[in-house]
């Protein structure tokens, strides 16, 4: 027995060993996510890091999750439930290598997100799993419209991609043909793989080092420690029901607006999330997945909480997430929900509004509320097809002691920016215009992130492509007297003789060689009256173009000597 071993008899290790366990797991969480990055194929994961990974206790309840997209939590939480539904714990062998992403089937939460997950296992025990879940470009489906779950891609439920090693050829073969680049799946899928082999690998050295029993010891204590810091910043939160409304601004067939109510009750050290009142589920593709909602109201509360809270199963077990079934907050087969992303930013935002009507210094304004994005399918002039999904950045909500953060990607998701020389490089494409959009971060005593204004011109025709966001009717809301964000637009051709002004939401677009498409995402909401904004912040923002002049004069009040002589400064930056 080593030293460790006898050490954990007790079932109690002691603060220091449990910390650097907890500390080993995450940093494998991490390195999964990396090693996944550095290996991958398609843009969409390489240079946009559209993945996530995380390790997790023998009953899929996490352990450790990896600093990537906290959306992506969605669909590992269903991934192991499924497997043990599927499977008995006898059919589990090393070597073994799950895959899934159907969300009705397979505990995922859109078919893009393709999860994978390993057993990790000492002496015939199942110890814990590791898990990836990669956002694939192309996975098959129609190239038009998005009628229902059939339509947006090939739908894989819980099956065994490797068996004992080995992989199960026929299993690719039937995923591979049903998608357009079928090298570029199996290229990334290979990634996903190898990012399971050094997840497996690091539990291998935590076990050699450490002992099964001292492993499972830590596990315990992590979670226990988890759910008592939990406890204990809830019961910050004064006890009460809080309630929150919002909307969607259509979901792409209908333009009605679609409402999200939450009910947040504090009690007894807990949270209970109550969505009943939402809108029934829709016909766009814009449904949530009940994992996807617990994903998004873990996320929320975790910023609100204590933000230093570890994302394990302890922490969650403080919270209850109650979303009627049939709604478009746990949508049921065959709802098509391939843009659920969009609705996950609006659970965040109901689940802070709500919250702020106790606690408003802790939480921030309106986000951009969306994940304002473009997909571009078609063909190179060598044939060749390529697929693409591009998300952009938007306003962070201005908070009681800090704007917003300008043009980045908020709240359930963390994609980066995809360098315009690497889009160009590889797709037949140029990016006219990359900025932020003027006037589009709400004011306030602190000022709204804005958002981007990102606009493409086709090099070759016959290009599909579809948009996806929200609040383009809907503005991000203020705060504490702060004004609301900009909204999004998505214009064809601008600046021509003919331009044409399009919903956020447009699933059946064809740009000939010449045509342009800009993309506009939202701001966000501001915090405080904006008359108290500190003057000399408000002339920065002006000469870095950032606010109008008509805007400092008309909306905070200044001077406007002062403000020509910022605008001058703007246009004129050497004078």
């Amino acid at each position: 027995m080593t030293g460790s071993d006898a050490h954990a008899s007790t079932n109690q290790p002691d603060p220091i060993t449990t910390e650097v366990v907890g500390s080993s797991l995450i940093a494998a969480a991490n390195e999964m996510g990396e090693v996944l990055v550095r290996a991958a194929f398609s843009t969409n994961i390489k240079e946009r890091r559209d993945t996530s990974a995380a390790v997790l206790d023998p009953n899929g309840d996490t352990i450790a999750q990896a600093s990537h997209i906290p959306l992506h939590m969605g669909s590992m939480l269903g991934l192991v439930h499924a497997i043990h539904e599927r499977r008995p714990a006898s059919d589990i062998a090393p070597g073994d290598v799950f895959i899934a992403n159907d969300p009705y089937s397979g505990g995922g939460t859109h078919l893009p997100d393709v999860t994978l997950a390993a057993p990790f296992i000492v002496d015939g025990e199942v110890v814990a799993f590791v898990a990836n879940v990669a956002h694939h470009g192309e996975i098959g489906g129609s190239n038009s419209g998005v009628p229902d779950i059939y339509s947006e891609g090939m739908r894989i439920p819980l099956i065994r991609l490797h068996n004992a090693g080995e992989l199960n050829n026929d299993v690719m073969d039937l995923i591979l043909i049903n998608c357009r680049l079928p090298n570029e799946r199996l290229a990334d899928f290979r990634a996903q793989v190898a990012s399971l082999d050094m997840g497996l690998q690091r539990l291998g050295e935590l076990v050699a080092r450490y002992g099964v029993d001292t492993l499972h010891a830590c596990l315990r204590r992590l979670e226990e420690q988890a759910k008592s810091q939990s406890r204990a910043g809830i019961g910050t939160i004064p006890e009460g029901v809080y309630r929150f409304s919002d909307r969607m601004d259509g979901d792409g067939v209908d333009d009605s607006p679609i409402p999200i109510k939450v009910a947040v009750t504090i009690a007894d050290g807990e949270v209970r999330c109550d969505f009943t009142g939402s809108a029934p589920q829709v016909r766009g593709p814009i449904n949530l997945p009940y994992y996807a909602t617990m994903a998004s109201v873990y996320y929320a509360l975790k910023a609100v909480i204590d933000p230093t809270l570890p994302a394990n199963s302890g922490f969650y077990r403080t919270i209850q997430v109650l979303a009627p079934e049939g709604t478009i907050v746990n949508c049921l087969p065959p709802s098509p929900c391939l843009f659920r992303s969009d609705t996950a930013q609006r659970i965040v935002d109901v689940v802070l509004g709500a919250l702020a009507e106790v606690i408003p210094d802790r939480v921030t304004a309106a986000s951009n509320g969306a994940v304002s994005g473009v997909y571009f399918l078609g063909r190179r002039a060598d044939d060749s097809y390529y697929a693409y999904i591009e998300t952009l950045g938007g306003g962070m909500g201005a908070g009681a002691n800090n704007d917003g953060a300008d043009g980045v990607q908020v709240h359930t998701t963390n994609t980066s920016n995809l360098p315009v020389e690497a889009l160009e490089l590889e797709y037949p494409m140029l990016v006219e215009r990359y900025e932020l959009a003027p006037d589009s971060g709400g004011p306030g005593r602190h000022r709204g992130g804005m958002g981007i204004v990102r606009e493409y011109r086709m090099l070759a025709g016959g290009v599909q492509v579809r948009t996806k966001g929200d609040r383009d009717r809907t503005a991000p809301w203020g705060l504490a007297g702060g004004h609301s964000g900009g909204m999004s637009r998505v214009v064809r051709n601008p600046d021509t003789d003919a331009p044409t002004e399009l919903r956020a939401k447009e699933y059946d677009l064809l740009l000939d060689p010449g045509e342009t498409i800009r993309i506009v995402t939202p701001g966000a909401g501001g915090y405080g009256p904006p008359k108290e904004r500190d003057p000399d912040a408000v002339l920065r923002d002006v000469r870095e173009g950032k606010v109008s002049a008509e805007v400092a004069r008309d909306v905070y009040g200044l001077a406007e000597e002062e403000i020509m002589e910022a605008a001058w400064a703007s246009i004129n930056p050497e004078r």
